[in-house]
């Protein structure tokens, strides 16, 4: 056998280290338009949402999850609509938001996490507080280009349903 001059392409079977993070914002819309929004203990205002656990949940999953976890809110996976996705780059780590849309008729959310959200508030879309945490003005500025809401540079890919 001759030698290979490219050398040993055996591929290597051990797995990558960590250098994305991948995350789902809430947007909540009650029955009156408004949407649900948290002051974080870090002052930032931010949607429900978190981290997504691909060893076991979907997109939808994760955000019905984490609004139970974060609010006291329950819903269906099923009543959750993935509608885009966002990817930026933080310290040299890639996140990958995913942007979901939930609408309840009425609900009063309950501070789950107070070591984390003071306060969950029912905000009108046209008058949000400020300052946002990052992810979430990437998503709320996907959901509702006309805000104008400012925030840093992503990635936008959005994500057809015909549940939208």
């Amino acid at each position: 056998m001759a030698d290979n001059p490219l050398g040993d392409l055996t591929r290597n079977t051990r797995p990558p280290l960590a250098r994305a993070g991948f995350g789902v914002g809430v947007v909540v819309q009650d029955g009156e338009g408004r949407i649900l929004l948290g002051r974080h203990r870090g002052g930032t205002w931010e949607l429900p949402g978190g981290m997504v656990d691909p060893t076991h949940e979907s997109v939808a999953a994760a955000a019905a999850r984490e609004l139970r976890e974060e609010t006291g809110l329950l819903v269906r996976d099923e009543d959750v609509t993935v509608f885009a996705m966002l990817h930026d780059v933080v310290g040299g780590i890639h996140r990958i938001s995913m942007a979901a849309l939930v609408r309840v008729e009425a609900a009063e959310p309950r501070v789950t996490e107070p070591h984390l959200i003071s306060t969950w508030r029912w905000t009108a879309p046209d008058d949000l507080p400020g300052p946002l945490f990052d992810p979430s003005a990437q998503i709320l500025a996907a959901w509702r280009p006309d805000l104008g809401i400012g925030h840093p540079a992503a990635h936008l890919l959005r994500i057809e349903s015909s549940q939208a």
